[in-house]
């Protein structure tokens, strides 16, 4: 994981508003959200391997990503880019589960805190300048 200093840190918005801004720029509501946090996340390479992430904290309301209307309000905190090396293929020591199992047959991160080279840090940090003139400070 490698933090990156931005306008966007402590700055409050409309969660919906964000999410449809973000959108346009790759960014997609990652998946371990709650209804008190969350973040955008955008990949940087084709594998998925490689990710921008704008963590958030929700100030007013409660995050609802099905809802059609919201009045939340969240914050973002520091965005960072992390990287995470897979194994290939199915993991042939898992064990099997009812419950999950669907979310689980793939296998788990090698190293989910992978070096990052610094060719993904300067394109964060260009993505992060075209999300940074979305919210004027």
């Amino acid at each position: 994981m490698h933090n990156l200093s931005s306008t966007l840190t402590t700055q409050v918005t409309d969660y919906l508003e964000s999410k449809d801004a973000l959108q346009g720029h790759g960014f997609t509501l990652g998946g371990n959200w709650d209804y008190d946090h969350g973040s955008f996340d955008c990949a940087l390479d084709d594998a998925n391997k490689v990710w921008l992430r704008l963590p958030f904290e929700v100030t007013v309301g409660n995050l609802d990503s099905e809802a059609p209307r919201s009045d939340t309000q969240i914050q973002f905190g520091e965005p960072y880019v992390l990287k995470h090396l897979y194994n290939e293929g199915e993991d042939h020591e898992a064990q099997p589960r009812a419950l999950g199992a669907f979310m689980d047959q793939f296998s788990s991160p090698v190293d989910p805190d992978d070096e990052i080279e610094s060719r993904w840090i300067e394109q964060a940090k260009r993505k992060l300048n075209e999300v940074e003139a979305l919210y004027p400070a």
